[in-house]
């Protein structure tokens, strides 16, 4: 065998088992480990990166990871959200929901490992993320060299064996190099993408290699490493038709050893397909009804001041743009985003012409596909791929709770890799198909190194994000939130102020496009807070809980802002009334909140109400307890004596009065300059 398309002499055939690049005669073995090394370069710049998107669902935020070893039982047992949220039910916030047990187990194990060397006292919230990083971009570069290997060996066994090598390699640089795979790749929840594709496609190599051996064995691995697949993502379900394509297209065997060594993955599927239906009580999803909630819905809009379904014409157009913008992505990726959630993608119909061009390439590609399935195998392969693997991500097969994302192109986009390798082996000219690989990686790798700093944190992540996703509900949502937190951590100024107006455009844009988002109110009641704008942030938090009756962030925060308000008019601006208002309104909302209890006791005392201003000081002392308490806490319950001790003095009552005043030296000896005062 040779490889010489590349090759700028003459094709001199090279030893066997060794192949010429650019005239180098270089070994499989040092293929292999350039290919990993490129695709591991590719992402190194994110191995200082931070924790973002979703991790804290699967890693730190999750209670069973954060058991450890301890806690494989509980992510075995609920569905995927359940060590999140801490609540069963919340699998159908996604219609069907997920249940994606592998990669959280094998975070929880890198957790274990981690208090070896940081002892029992150590906090996976304090854990550095640079392990889990780490794991995955490993993956990442195994998996191109598993990519490598897996078409290598489909195509030397068959009618393509001249071009095997060629073919190949240049797949295998295309899909390291492609920046679409960045989600996958510098988000450590994305390993679920990774571990299925892995774990597929080696199913596929060991079926192949149980051919060329002529033995079983390899079959029992390959259904062992199918389940772990699907345990990882439900896309691996997708390789019960491209594995008997790839026998049918490329190994001349009779039906029957092919129906054979496919209809033995029917096995690790039934069995996950069985284990899931038991965990989500929804089987694989098909049939069950999607959540009227557009953040989990895209295909919903309002009708009557209420959320409807989209009819039949509008989600099918809607459903074929995000298909052909896939291929977009695919062929000119800029810019990326991670967020098509509504309305980034706006409801289609097959009057716009995107639709329809997207229908043409589509139908274009089915007819090739089938058209050349004998005369052009390499070509209707990787497109018959493609659309088998994009199937279950398309919404068509059933909904996936988003238009749209640039992760689901990680397992098609190796259909796209073997079709760009396929054409630039047709080109005749060598020195013009080096120039056009060597100017494709090119773009390809500056682009990937670029996308994945955007992934360096949320903050990061969200506010570049968002100049891109300008119409989804969710990132504006989410970047108002960021700049919200950021901003929370500045003083009193300028800055402060302005990333506060930014987070609250971004936020009504996302209630505009989202009008019933209670989270958006959350966050704009919040931003408000920060702005001292109290009318306005308790406004927000009424909103919401009018969507949500029953938040209980909502409440506890309209109750933090309904006291600060108070206690802002009351020392700020010496209005007694408006403070006397907003506290009572905040102790309706929460009677043992120690801090406005207090408050309405100062405010009563201040507007002469000094049986009121008695009550309150009462009730705030009443709920510190009798022991227990650490050094500060006893000198804030001997304020709580001193405050009490004032009103019955003000009130004539000096005996009680300094019965309180020792209650508070007892605790506090610093307490008689606050008496005194």
């Amino acid at each position: 065998m040779k490889f010489n398309s590349l090759s700028k002499k003459k094709a001199i055939p090279a030893p066997n088992n060794q192949f010429s690049i650019i005239g180098f005669n270089l070994s499989l073995t040092a293929v292999k480990l350039s290919l990993f090394a490129f695709a591991f370069l590719l992402y190194t710049n994110t191995l200082a990166h931070k924790y973002t998107q979703d991790d804290a669902i699967v890693i730190y935020q999750n209670m069973f990871v954060e058991e450890g070893i301890s806690g494989i039982p509980g992510l075995l047992q609920y569905d995927t959200f359940y060590g999140f949220f801490k609540e069963e039910g919340k699998a159908a916030l996604v219609s069907g929901g997920r249940y994606r047990p592998f990669t959280p187990i094998m975070f929880a194990i890198e957790w274990e490992i981690y208090k070896l060397f940081a002892g029992e006292e150590a906090n996976i919230k304090n854990i550095k993320p640079f392990i889990g990083h780490f794991i995955n971009v490993l993956l990442f570069a195994l998996l191109v060299v598993l990519v490598f290997n897996t078409l290598f060996l489909l195509l030397k066994n068959s009618e393509f064996e001249n071009k095997a090598f060629l073919i190949s390699f240049i797949a295998a640089l295309i899909f390291a190099a492609h920046p679409i795979h960045t989600e996958a790749v510098a988000n450590i929840k994305g390993r679920d993408e990774i571990v299925a594709l892995l774990a597929a496609l080696y199913s596929l190599y060991l079926v192949l290699k149980s051919i060329e051996i002529k033995s079983n064995r390899p079959l029992i691995w390959a259904l062992l490493i199918f389940f772990i697949g699907l345990m990882s993502k439900e896309n691996t379900i997708t390789f019960l038709a491209v594995i008997p394509l790839a026998l049918i297209m490329f190994r001349n065997l009779e039906r029957k050893e092919i129906l054979i060594k496919s209809l033995v993955f029917l096995i690790p599927s039934i069995i996950f397909i069985l284990i899931r239906g038991q965990v989500l009580n929804s089987g694989f999803g098909l049939g069950a009804d999607p959540p009227m909630e557009l953040m989990n819905n895209p295909f919903i809009k309002i009708a009557g001041n209420q959320y409807v379904p989209f009819d039949l014409s509008e989600k099918l157009a809607t459903i074929m743009f995000t298909l052909g913008k896939y291929l977009n992505l695919l062929f000119f990726p800029h810019p990326l985003t991670h967020d098509y959630y509504p309305r980034q993608v706006e409801i289609m119909s097959w009057k716009n012409i995107t639709v329809l061009l997207s229908l043409l390439m589509y139908l274009v590609m089915a007819f090739t596909a089938i058209r050349y399935f004998k005369k052009n195998k390499l070509v209707s392969f990787s497109i018959f791929y493609f659309v088998i693997t994009l199937s279950i991500v398309s919404n068509i097969v059933f909904p996936i709770g988003t238009n749209m994302s640039e992760r689901f192109m990680f397992m098609p986009s190796v259909g796209f890799s073997l079709f760009v390798a396929a054409m630039l082996s047709k080109i005749k000219k060598p020195k013009l198909s080096l120039a056009l690989l060597a100017a494709i990686i090119f773009a390809l790798s500056i682009k990937t190194i670029t996308r994945n700093n955007v992934w360096y944190d949320d903050f990061t992540l969200f506010t570049t994000d968002v100049k891109t996703s300008k119409r989804s509900a969710k990132l504006l949502n989410a970047a108002g939130g960021a700049l919200t937190t950021e901003a929370g951590k500045l003083p009193d100024g300028e800055k402060k102020t302005q990333m506060l107006s930014e987070a609250l455009g971004y936020l009504d844009k996302a209630l505009e496009i989202h009008p019933n988002y209670k989270n958006a109110y959350l966050l704009k009641g919040n931003a408000n807070n920060l702005l001292k704008n109290y009318e306005a942030s308790i406004q927000s938090y009424e909103i919401g809980l009018r969507v949500s009756p029953s938040d209980d962030v909502l409440t506890k925060n309209l109750g933090i802002t309904l006291r600060e308000a108070g206690s802002y008019y009351g020392k700020e601006k010496g209005d007694v009334a408006t403070a006397l208002k907003y506290l009572k309104r905040a102790y309706q909302i929460d009677n043992k909140d120690y801090a406005t209890v207090r408050l309405l006791g100062v405010a009563s005392g201040l507007s002469k109400d000094q049986a009121g201003a008695i009550r309150y000081f009462t009730e705030a002392l009443a709920l510190w307890p009798n022991s227990g308490l650490s050094p500060e806490q006893k000198k804030s319950k001997a304020q709580a004596f001193v405050d009490l001790g004032t009103a019955y003095r003000v009130s004539n009552d000096l005996q009680k009065a300094n019965e309180l005043f020792q209650q508070a030296l007892s605790l506090d000896p610093t307490a008689l300059n606050q008496i005194k005062q």
